[in-house]
């Protein structure tokens, strides 16, 4: 029902939209040139997919993005993997087993700076929760899970600059 919802160009429009703020039914219609009616058919498939939410005051709709569905929908592209290390070995060394994980060591420190050579900013949890131990020094006493994730900016800005001479 997601990708469904995900394949038509102005739905991905509303998303994004709405990612930056809430709207009702007309105001996407009119920022998309669209008629009312043609935006509510395409919120209803979005809202369907729980795409997007709708808080209702009166009569009118304000919707904004579900964004936990959205990031659900990403997730099924993500990659598992089983590794078995000894007791002690820090999570850093234990990624390093795992193809495509880049890792660059500054200082002491060593970071995730790339995963199948998609650089970015990336943060591990370690069973569900987010430790607050740089991940060289993590070491792995039991058995757990590894979750790598990229800090991806959903929303992004591009700013032209004109210098003045």
């Amino acid at each position: 029902m997601i990708f469904k919802a995900l394949s038509s160009k102005t739905r991905v429009e509303m998303l994004k939209l709405l990612i930056k703020e809430e709207y009702h039914v007309s105001g996407l219609a009119k920022a998309l040139c669209i008629s009312v009616p043609v935006a509510a058919k395409h919120v209803r498939i979005l809202e369907d997919a729980e795409l997007v939410e709708s808080k209702i005051f009166g009569k009118t709709h304000v919707l904004n993005v579900n964004r936990e569905r959205l990031y659900e929908a990403m997730e099924t592209f993500s990659e598992e993997y089983e590794i078995e290390v000894r007791k002690g070995t820090s999570i850093v060394d234990a990624l390093k087993e795992v193809a495509g994980v880049g890792v660059t060591r500054i200082e002491d420190k060593e970071f995730i700076v790339s995963i199948d050579d998609d650089e970015g900013f990336y943060v591990y949890e370690v069973d569900g929760r987010l430790p607050n131990t740089p991940i060289n020094e993590y070491k792995m006493e039991k058995d757990g899970e590894i979750v790598i994730k990229r800090l991806v900016p959903v929303l992004k800005k591009k700013v032209k600059v004109k210098v003045k001479g």
